[in-house]
């Protein structure tokens, strides 16, 4: 066993111990995430010392996953969710449910909508319960500086009345992959690619067990957005670069790559194929932030990787629950 392993093992071990009330060693039982699921999936929080616990399981879980983790076909590829619980339902609804459907999802699960804790909770369930039929991938907002400004955090407190949840949910995002390999063929990453990397074994280098960088491979891969250009531009987000079709046929020549899929942008009509269909955008939150009038999209790939776009709208009005809450601050709109 190598230190670097050890010192990851040994972070979750005290991880575990800090959270208190649950044993790294007892395994929770499916019998559990079973309940948890079914209470999440009615939009239902689980309780604080749940929540510890399942954090505890999906490190354990996650730290065994790679960088770029490889995922099976048939998949779905599923693009930002922001919070907006009962869209992800009617996503589900179009898409197939978990286990019956193995789903890549491309990370922004959180901030903005009105229900980021059960969201990104029931995610986090059906990882731990359905473990080879579920990716979950990091995005922009898995981060703790970017929840603290878009809602995530907010919300935690408000419905566990501590920042305690935010905490064990946050420390989970430092071990999400930083993206997928659907049969070597489709890479999917949440936001783009970055002028420090060529290579798949570049990214597989990566430390990724932190907070987002404010720069370098690992921002870039959850900030940068393709343009019609050459080469690379600086981007209008701060963070990131532009990158243009000339990039992405190098990139995928180099790593025999068929297509990148991403998400990271609004696509009004719900996906956007770029560069002679070398690169695709998935967006997966219809009516984004309630106000938006966009559908929404995922990505179905057979067996043999044919592409099929599935269009959705938003749940509709009669199936959304009422959010317990004041009104929305100025950032979610």
């Amino acid at each position: 066993i190598n230190a670097e392993y050890m010192g990851h093992f040994l972070s979750v071990y005290f991880f575990s111990f800090c959270v208190g009330g649950c044993d790294y060693y007892n395994t929770m039982s499916e019998a559990d995430l079973d309940k948890h699921i079914e209470m999440l999936s009615n939009c239902q929080i689980i309780k604080e010392s749940e929540v510890k616990c399942l954090c505890v399981k999906a490190r354990e879980l996650l730290l065994e996953e790679g960088n770029v983790q490889n995922a099976s076909a048939p998949c779905t590829i599923v693009g930002d969710i922001h919070g907006q619980f009962y869209d992800l339902i009617e996503l589900f609804r179009v898409g197939g449910k978990i286990p019956d459907t193995n789903y890549v999802f491309m990370g922004d699960y959180v901030d903005r909508g009105f229900y980021s804790v059960e969201t990104f909770l029931l995610l986090l369930c059906l990882k731990v319960r359905y473990p080879d039929r579920v990716v979950l991938t990091r995005g922009n907002h898995e981060s703790r500086q970017i929840t603290q400004v878009y809602g995530f955090y907010d919300e935690c407190l408000r419905k566990y009345g501590s920042v305690n949840v935010w905490r064990y949910c946050t420390e989970v995002f430092d071990y999400l992959p930083l993206a997928a390999l659907v049969e070597d063929k489709v890479f999917c990453v949440h936001a783009g690619l970055s002028p420090s990397i060529n290579t798949l074994d570049q990214i597989r280098t990566i430390d990724r067990k932190q907070e987002v960088p404010h720069d370098g491979a690992m921002c870039d891969l959850l900030w940068s957005d393709p343009e019609d250009i050459d080469g690379w531009g600086l981007s209008p987000r701060g963070a990131g670069y532009l990158f243009g079709a000339d990039v992405v046929s190098q990139f995928n020549s180099t790593n025999k790559l068929d297509l990148i899929a991403r998400s990271h942008q609004l696509v009004m009509e719900g996906y956007k194929s770029m560069f002679s269909d070398a690169l695709v955008t998935v967006w997966s939150a219809p009516n984004y932030c309630y106000r938006c009038g966009n559908v929404a999209s995922i990505l179905e790939l057979d067996e043999h990787l044919n592409k099929n776009f599935k269009i959705f709208e938003a749940a509709p009005e009669g199936e959304r629950g009422i959010p317990a809450r004041k009104q929305a601050p100025e950032y979610f709109l």
